[in-house]
């Protein structure tokens, strides 16, 4: 395959990539369209398929795009927040979490909406982007709870993420809480400062 040859394929795999982020930011991932991104794309619809097995892979390569937002979203708000006590930290953390959420619905609702399982055919990339985000959430509790055993913390991670997660969901989509986002951030903020 010659150089150029390559560059082009490069080119449309990106395209595509970016185009699809684009539909999903403004529409949901609901709205993606093998048939419709190729047409924006200007190539044929197998050509999609030439790079992406099928329509969640690309999807997948636009969610570690918006993971890696997320993370520096997160990893800001823990380096502003470095001499604050850890669940100040937390709080701080989850509060850019809802903020990132708010901004990017579409983007961080396709986050969880395509269908993974952690035994299945997970990319590891995705597993890391995952980790790294728990990683800032482990830092402050195990200073908040230095003897407790690291499977334990593992756990404990995961549920403050699930609750935090939990009220973002229900607050951005005005289910149960219906309630501005300064409130949900107060909510957030209720629920982490009783982490003892």
């Amino acid at each position: 395959m010659s150089d150029a040859t390559k560059a082009r394929k490069a080119a449309l795999r990106k395209k595509l990539i970016e185009l699809a982020e684009a539909q999903i930011a403004a529409e949901g991932l609901s709205s993606l369209r093998a048939r419709g991104l190729a047409k924006e794309a200007g190539c044929a619809v197998g050509a999609i398929y030439t790079h992406f097995t099928d329509l969640d892979a690309l999807v997948l390569e636009v969610n570690g795009r918006t993971f890696r937002r997320l993370g520096s979203s997160v990893a800001a708000s823990v380096a502003a927040a470095a001499d604050q006590p850890p669940r100040d930290r937390l709080i701080a953390m989850s509060h850019a979490y809802l903020h990132f959420a708010a901004e990017h619905a579409f983007l961080w609702r396709a986050l969880f909406d395509v269908e993974m399982s952690a035994d299945g055919p997970v990319p590891q990339w995705y597993l890391d982007a995952l980790g790294g985000l728990f990683s800032y959430i482990a830092a402050p509790l195990a200073e908040l709870f230095p003897d407790m055993p690291e499977h334990e913390l593992d756990l404990l991670t995961r549920a403050l993420f699930s609750s935090v997660h939990g009220i973002v969901l229900l607050g951005l989509e005005k289910r149960i809480s219906g309630v501005p986002l300064a409130q949900i951030e107060q909510m957030i903020a209720q629920v982490l400062s009783r982490v003892q």
